[in-house]
């Protein structure tokens, strides 16, 4: 009777943990479409001219909390900006984000919502400072794909105001 029980109770555990990781990888697909998606909507071309020799390089977000990886390509044409949940084969940067799950999306939308320039750079510097972002690798790399993730440029946040 015992076996039963605990055989039962292994399945239960199983389920239980398999739900978890599926939640987990809807929560990192979903922020990858978003990446992909506001890029491809409101993105600025002028970044990606200014790949330069990054182009078709790999950059690795890893989000701990959720425990995914989400791989960038760096191309100098917006339109084939292409972004992908699973771990890269060779990034030349890899990007850390240690915020707890709920603050993950309030850390990403207030860097894609920044501008590209100086001072959309210099705001970063209120997550690296305290450890909620890490850059492993190419800074350039890494500031070069950031800047192509910035949106705050466009005319969407001008008529607000």
């Amino acid at each position: 009777m015992a076996t039963i029980n605990q055989i039962e109770n292994t399945e239960k555990t199983d389920i239980n943990v398999r739900a978890k990781n599926l939640i987990k990888d809807t929560k990192i697909l979903n922020i990858t479409r978003l990446a992909k998606m506001l890029v491809d909507l409101y993105g600025q071309d002028e970044p990606f001219k200014k790949v330069g020799k990054y182009e078709g390089k790999e950059i690795e977000l890893y989000l701990k909390e959720l425990d995914g990886y989400i791989t960038f390509i760096l191309t100098t044409d917006r339109n084939n900006f292409n972004c992908h949940a699973e771990k890269a084969i060779d990034p030349v940067a890899r990007i850390f984000i240690n915020v707890k799950e709920e603050k993950i999306l309030t850390v990403i939308s207030s860097i894609i919502r920044s501008k590209s320039n100086i001072f959309g750079l210099a705001k970063l510097l209120k997550y690296i400072i305290p450890g909620k972002a890490k850059i492993k690798g190419s800074y350039s790399a890494a500031i070069r794909l950031v800047r192509c993730l910035m949106i705050g440029k466009h005319e969407m946040y001008k008529m607000s105001k």
